[in-house]
């Protein structure tokens, strides 16, 4: 490989040193704490996107129903204006 490049047989020696400082029983921990810490961000992560989606759902569902009763505003208003005018 080219300079700054690693090699297959770096990484194995880079493995080894690992496993010494470490041992197996460690490394297991540590990756089963890595999976359950990825997981949570993933569960997380979805939890928020359901939140966010929820209440984006209920923005419009209140948009469309101010928007429905706008027009019986306008009409009831017409409707005692020309109240005003047969009295």
């Amino acid at each position: 490989m080219g300079m700054g490049g690693i090699s297959i047989w770096q990484l194995l020696i880079i493995l080894v040193i690992v496993l010494l400082l470490f041992g197996t029983k460690r490394l297991k921990n540590i990756g089963a704490d890595l999976g359950n810490a990825v997981k949570g961000f993933r569960s997380a992560m979805s939890d928020a996107d359901k939140e966010e989606q929820g209440a984006q759902e209920q923005r419009l569902a209140d948009s469309s129903a101010q928007a429905a009763s706008a027009p019986d505003a306008v009409t009831a208003s017409r409707e005692q204006a020309g109240d005003k005018s047969k009295g």
